[in-house]
């Protein structure tokens, strides 16, 4: 498993079916950057809304459109980044000590989260001006 440490595109795996497509992931492939230890999704997101707008300073995480469309907005303190993701088989990868924002969510879409660690509360930064001083050391 290798972990860059700039967001990026992962291609995940696809066994095409004429009766419909199949995508997986598993820790023991060579494309996944870390060991998953937790997932979670959002759904139901109104129009208009925003979601993430945090920073995480240990945990690693694939951000995967599994239906639907919406934009993740990253920040490394100096640049940002905007990916649109709308695909089931493309997972974004977000190395810790980005600042994240999800928006643009179209009707019906799932944004599904996979991480390298559980939820703890002492992982995220959840205040912006926070983040930024930690970008200032």
């Amino acid at each position: 498993m290798k972990t860059p440490d700039i967001p990026r595109l992962i291609e995940l795996p696809r066994i095409y079916d004429p009766r419909g497509n199949l995508t997986f992931v598993q820790n023991d492939d060579d494309f996944m950057p870390f060991k998953i230890e937790r997932a979670y999704w959002i759904y139901d997101v109104p129009a208009g809304a925003e979601r993430g707008s945090h920073a995480h300073i240990e945990a690693l995480s694939l951000i995967i459109a599994a239906g639907g469309s919406f934009n993740v907005n990253l920040f490394d303190g100096v640049k940002w980044w905007k990916f649109t993701l709308n695909r089931p088989f493309e997972a974004l990868f977000v190395p810790p000590g980005y600042w994240r924002t999800l928006d643009n969510f179209s009707s019906g879409s799932v944004c599904l989260s996979l991480t390298s660690l559980p939820y703890s509360e002492d992982d995220y930064i959840r205040d912006f001006d926070a983040f930024m001083r930690t970008k200032a050391v």
